[in-house]
């Protein structure tokens, strides 16, 4: 019998919801109480590696995760966060076009360098009033250009770019694409029940117009103004200038942008909410990035610095940037504001590198970094081991400097690899600083905080405390949170009452650990002395 959106626990009755993150890595999922937020069951599977992925590894990785976390036919609401920026293209009849290209595959790179160039011959062949006197060149007056529209400088990890690159190197398989969607707006259109033709998995079939997404990860495309007042209720538009610019057409179907805590639909009951009357609702979504700072309550004042597959160093802001460096992207985040986000490729894998090299587990690799001095002596690693995207240098190597009899030790190599990642993430907080981001707690996440060597170098390097939140699935717990939220809004539009004014719910926090140490400026004096040496 149907539960009226609510289920019975051994405590009494209380109304859960889930949240997904389809990450890199891995697919999580949550179930959480919706008031209180305490946390119910979970589950996990793993993606296949690789910067090129089908997406129906994403599919079968969910059922597997929300099977090992108990179903979710009791659950009255969820909402998927997820990588953002990759490509997944349809055609007419819901089939993949191509593998998915995701986020860290840097083909497209020379495919943002022409966006860039040819936007900007564009702007100074229009004349614009005091194009020439700010910049000497197409390329920089291209960046000004992106940054101003989207929030952003293209670099390949943008769709926007990937989408040219299929234009270019696939044309037979760009004429298929019909549809054009981000790994998490796929997942979320598979859990209400869509898909390919004549897949029994997807009883609703092929129906393109139900994708849906949110203004995160709409806003990482690089063809979706999120500052725009022409769309629904004010929450951006679609640049198809920039997508025709691009690709070539804008005859393609779009994932429809969702207001934050508006509904986005139902899961089909083959999926979830089964057990729950009228079905589980289904959020919008997140960029994972944007899903982590929702999970973790973020507000102003407050970074966050995590190291997983990538390094992002983000804060929460009321305005967005159109930073012209490209240091600094200018996202939307899952709340109406904005998320600035400054992001390397290389984080946790330059300590994978590092294990490997050294042949020890993470604990094997604190101790020895941590029997090392600040510094390592001189020696420097320039973690660019698969290209870098902060600065935009996808086709770097990675260097090590300062090698000598002294330094040639396991304790001197540990350091400098630790101390080399930390240094490309203390460049992001700088970029963040110089557009006038106040910073005022730095908060440690994801994989890599839990190496004991990062917690203690890291305020060497930062140059202020971290605070190091309980391990958790930030991403997940984002979109639980934002579960809630829709599922709260829902209630409230059906009293008669402005959903406007339900805010997200306020769950307990998580105990954390703040960790102190004194600031070592000659760190970062050296990565900079031969940062540029690639």
């Amino acid at each position: 019998m149907a539960a009226d959106a609510r289920t019975s626990d051994a405590g009494g009755e209380r109304t859960l919801v889930a949240g997904v993150d389809t990450s890199t890595q891995s697919c999580k999922v949550v179930v959480r109480d919706a008031e209180t937020g305490a946390l119910v069951r979970t589950g996990s599977a793993k993606h296949p590696d690789g910067t090129e992925v089908h997406p129906d590894a994403w599919w079968d990785a969910f059922r597997e995760a929300a099977s090992a976390a108990g179903g979710l036919d009791d659950v009255a609401a969820l909402a998927v966060g997820g990588q953002q920026h990759g490509l997944v293209a349809l055609d007419a009849d819901g089939n993949v076009v191509r593998d998915a290209l995701l986020w860290n595959d840097t083909r497209s790179a020379p495919a943002a360098r022409d966006l860039i160039r040819e936007l900007g011959e564009a702007r100074l062949a229009e004349d614009v009033p005091d194009a020439h006197d700010r910049v000497v060149s197409a390329d920089e007056a291209g960046a000004q250009a992106w940054a101003d529209a989207i929030g952003s400088v293209p670099v390949a990890s943008l769709t926007v770019t990937k989408l040219r690159w299929l234009r270019d190197a696939e044309p037979e398989n760009a004429a298929r694409v019909a549809a054009v969607a981000l790994p998490h707006d796929w997942l979320t259109w598979r859990i209400a029940g869509y898909g390919p033709a004549g897949d029994p998995s997807a009883p609703l079939g092929p129906d393109l117009d139900a994708l849906v997404t949110d203004a995160s990860d709409a806003s990482g495309t690089g063809y979706y103004d999120a500052t725009r007042d022409d769309g629904d209720d004010g929450r951006g538009a679609y640049r198809l200038d920039l997508l025709e610019r691009a690709f070539g057409r804008t005859d393609v179907v779009l994932p429809r942008v969702v207001a934050p805590s508006a509904s986005a639909g139902v899961a089909h009951p083959s999926v979830a909410g089964s057990a729950v009357e009228g079905g589980a609702l289904l959020g919008p979504g997140a960029g994972d990035n944007a899903g982590a700072a929702l999970g973790l309550g973020m507000v102003a004042g407050d970074v966050a610095v995590s190291i997983g597959t990538s390094g992002v160093v983000s804060a929460v802001t009321d305005d967005r940037t159109a930073d012209g460096s490209g240091l600094v992207n200018g996202f939307s985040d899952a709340t109406g504001r904005y998320l600035l986000l400054a992001v390397t490729l290389n984080a946790s894998r330059v300590l994978d590198a590092a294990r490997a090299v050294l042949g020890v587990d993470h604990a094997g690799l604190s101790r020895l970094a941590l029997q090392a001095p600040p510094g390592a002596d001189g020696l420097v690693l320039v973690p660019y081991l698969e290209g870098e995207r902060m600065p935009n240098r996808p086709d770097a190597t990675g260097t090590l400097h300062g090698i000598r009899l002294g330094t040639s030790t396991p304790e001197h190599l540990a350091r400098a690899y630790v101390e080399g990642m930390l240094c490309g993430l203390a460049d992001g907080l700088d970029a963040l600083r110089a557009l006038g981001v106040t910073v005022e707690r730095v908060q440690l996440i994801g994989g890599g905080a839990q190496s004991e060597a990062v917690r203690r170098i890291a305020p060497q390097v930062l140059g202020l405390p971290v605070t190091v939140p309980e391990p958790g699935e930030y991403v997940a717990d984002g979109a639980a949170r934002q579960a809630a939220w829709v599922l709260a809004a829902h209630a409230a539009r059906s009293a008669g009452a402005d959903p406007g004014d339900v805010a997200p719910p306020t769950w307990a926090a998580s105990s954390a650990t703040v960790v102190e140490a004194d600031p070592v400026p000659a760190i970062r004096e050296q990565y900079a002395a031969v940062r540029d040496l690639v």
